[in-house]
């Protein structure tokens, strides 16, 4: 690996939107540390990617072990001793898509939606934020849903107005004042820190009824990974599109 090149971590990419994303950075040129709770399946997925010509390699990264989180920090550092680029991607859902489940999913999961998708990405963005500061540029992509906007959420007749599950939707809210609140903690330094919405994406978690396809899902956390000086911080994109909060 060029010790040039920008490096990226992304978490929980051996799979779905997290692979593409991987994929398409890779194609820029840029060096992948793919991140994976399973390393034998995170070294399948490096495989591939070297197929299309990317320079990948598999990090054990278990997002809610800490242990895993330190090893990946000690590895960038050792490896790089800087991170360009940090897509907080690893995820889970544990309730149906559809209807609400405000008063029916059970404490444990809602325990387990936070720990992955809100208390996760500030530990692992904790830990590499020394080596972020010491990119030129870094850039922060943290992957939320349409389904974190409190606004479209209250708003009767939104396209989301029906669909409320409660932990996921919640959890992604979390992420998102995470975002406003790191990026106006970074506001004098030369990092952007943004919320992604990928879309409702044909994943294990969008399902077949998904209308996009992955490789139109990771467009934005790529567009947002690659942001110019010139590009927006605290925002929350899809496509280039501003999302209400």
């Amino acid at each position: 690996m060029s010790a040039g090149k920008k490096v990226a971590l992304i978490s929980g990419a051996n799979k779905g939107i997290g692979l593409e994303t991987a994929r398409q950075l890779g194609k820029q040129g840029i060096t992948i540390l793919l991140g994976a709770r399973d390393l034998a399946k995170g070294q399948a997925a490096v495989e591939e990617l070297k197929k299309d010509g990317v320079d990948a390699r598999a990090v054990k990264l278990d997002v809610v072990n800490p242990a895993d989180i330190k090893a990946a920090a000690q590895l960038v550092e050792k490896e790089f001793g800087k991170l360009d680029i940090l897509v907080n991607n690893a995820g889970v859902m544990f309730e149906p898509i559809g209807g609400n489940t405000t008063t029916t999913v059970s404490e444990e999961q809602l325990r387990q939606t936070f720990e992955t998708n809100f208390f996760a990405s500030v530990s692992v963005t904790n830990a590499l934020l020394p080596l972020l500061k010491k990119s030129d540029a870094a850039r922060i992509v943290n992957v939320s849903s349409i389904l974190g906007s409190l606004g479209l959420h209250a708003q009767e007749g939104s396209p989301i107005y029906e669909a409320k599950a409660f932990a996921y939707d919640a959890s992604k809210a979390a992420l998102n004042s995470y975002t406003i609140h790191l990026a106006h903690a970074l506001k004098d330094t030369k990092i952007k820190v943004n919320s992604a919405h990928p879309g409702w994406v044909k994943t294990d978690m969008g399902t077949d009824a998904a209308p996009m396809e992955i490789v139109d899902g990771a467009k934005t956390e790529v567009q947002l990974a690659t942001l110019g000086p010139d590009g927006p911080t605290g925002g929350y994109f899809h496509l280039g599109e501003t999302i209400s909060w």
